[in-house]
């Protein structure tokens, strides 16, 4: 079995039905010998930048996280102190605080990210795209 940490983008795509996420990243998260993990980080970036309005086509699951994660049979991820810890010593080259999270969150957790997110190679974090 291998854990997966789905990217916000690559939760959203899966929930948009996009063609933007890769069919190796869709044949993953549909394989039931994986265990599909949803960050709280992504909870909170989709909702607020749904709020902001950044995420325009993200309302529904802005409106319904928890049920929509669990509709899909993924694994709700929460951010522990050592997940924040981790995540404030990463020296990552922007600030993106959701980014240092789940990068944090991946190495922990020891999940591969499913992410377009090439930065995260840098971080020794698995990533499938």
């Amino acid at each position: 079995m291998t854990r997966l940490l789905l990217d916000t983008h690559a939760l959203l795509w899966w929930i948009l039905d996009s063609d933007r996420l890769p069919a190796r990243a869709r044949t993953e998260i549909r394989n039931a010998d994986n265990e599909v993990l949803v960050s709280a980080v992504s909870a909170i970036e989709v909702t607020t930048k749904f709020r902001s309005g950044k995420l325009a086509k993200a309302g529904a699951l802005a409106a319904r996280f928890p049920e929509m994660v669990a509709e899909e049979g993924f694994v709700p991820l929460p951010i522990s102190i050592e997940h924040g810890q981790l995540a404030g010593l990463i020296a990552v080259p922007h600030k993106d605080p959701f980014d240092r999270l789940l990068i944090a969150q991946a190495q922990i957790e020891q999940a591969t990210l499913v992410s377009n997110e090439a930065l995260f190679d840098q971080f020794g974090v698995r990533r499938l795209w």
